[in-house]
């Protein structure tokens, strides 16, 4: 699943989803069983009111994103993530990675290697593990 949208300026997860969008896939993924419009909508009603219709619609278009599976369960809908946040984010993190390299090249390589330095140098010995597997599988 590759997400069209890329936000810069925001963090985490609402990196690729607006706030509310944000709230509802933590909930889901909290639940860890399909869940009801009415029970999400209740989730996030513990903090401050939600209408019905406004979380219909933002799960309907994660529906529509592909980020969330629809399906008919008695006399409601349910709604389940389509993978886990875990997956989601290495996904995500992965292709966006792909993406840099290809249009940038080595001069993306160079910068997320000063990154991880930056971050945590430990990681640079992680990194280096990681080549020199690579080049032994080859």
């Amino acid at each position: 699943m590759k997400l069209q949208n890329f936000k810069y300026e925001g963090s985490g997860l609402q990196r690729f989803f607006g706030p509310l969008e944000t709230r509802i896939l933590e909930a889901i993924w909290e639940a860890q069983e399909p869940s009801t419009i009415k029970e999400v909508q209740d989730k996030l009603g513990r903090d401050k009111p939600m209408s019905f219709n406004t979380v219909m619609t933002v799960m309907n278009r994660l529906v529509g994103k592909g980020v969330l599976l629809k399906s008919t369960a008695a006399r409601s809908y349910r709604y389940r993530a389509v993978m886990s946040k875990e997956a989601f984010l290495e996904t995500q993190s992965k292709e966006l990675t792909l993406d840099l390299v290809q249009e940038f090249g080595p001069l993306a390589v160079a910068h997320m290697v000063d990154a991880v330095e930056q971050v945590d140098p430990r990681l640079l010995d992680e990194l280096e593990r990681k080549i020199k597997q690579i080049k032994k599988d080859r």
